[in-house]
C-alpha cells in the first residue's frame, strides 16, 4: 500500500531555489566545482576604482601573489591588470575538507579617459593590494578667441 504524503509548496519552492542556485553558480562560478586544471582561468580580483583631486585610483585585492608575478601595462587607453596566483602544494589533495581559494592567471582591463599621460602612471603593491595612480589630465580651458 501507498503512503499519502502531504503535499508541501514550501519544500517545492526550496528544492527549484537550490536547482536555479545550481544553474547560476555553474555558470558564473565554475570554478567552485571544477579541478586545477579548469579552474585557473576563472577568476578575478576584486577592484575599487575612484578618483581624488589628482589621480584617478584603482585598488585591487592580490592577497598571495608575489610582486614579480603582477604587470601593469597601459596601451591604447587601455590599462591592464595581470598576474598569477600560484597554488600552494603544501597539503595533499586527499586532506581537504574545503577548497574555495582560487588559484591561476587573472587579467583585468580598465578603459581609460583619453589625454592619460601612460608615462604619468604609478603603481604600488603593499600587503596584497595593488594600488595605481593615474593622473587625471590637465583640464583644458576654453580658449578665447577674438573677433577682428
Amino acid at each position: 500500500m501507498m503512503d499519502l504524503i502531504r503535499w508541501n509548496p514550501a519544500r517545492e519552492m526550496f528544492t527549484l531555489r537550490n536547482r536555479m542556485n545550481g544553474l547560476f553558480d555553474d555558470f558564473f562560478a565554475p570554478v567552485a566545482r571544477k579541478n586545477d586544471e579548469t579552474s585557473s582561468w576563472n577568476w578575478n580580483p576584486a577592484v575599487d576604482i575612484y578618483e581624488n583631486d589628482d589621480n584617478i585610483v584603482i585598488k585591487a585585492e592580490l592577497p598571495g601573489i608575489d610582486k614579480k608575478d603582477l604587470a601593469v601595462d597601459v596601451k591604447d587607453q587601455r590599462l591592464t591588470i595581470k598576474g598569477e596566483r600560484k597554488a600552494e602544494n603544501e597539503v595533499k589533495e586527499d586532506n581537504y575538507y574545503r577548497r574555495e581559494r582560487t588559484y591561476g592567471h587573472f587579467e583585468r582591463s580598465f578603459t581609460l579617459p583619453a589625454d592619460v599621460d601612460a608615462d604619468k602612471v604609478k603603481a604600488d603593491y603593499t600587503d596584497g593590494v595593488l594600488k595605481v595612480e593615474i593622473p587625471k589630465p590637465a583640464k583644458q580651458q576654453p580658449k578665447k578667441i577674438t573677433v577682428h
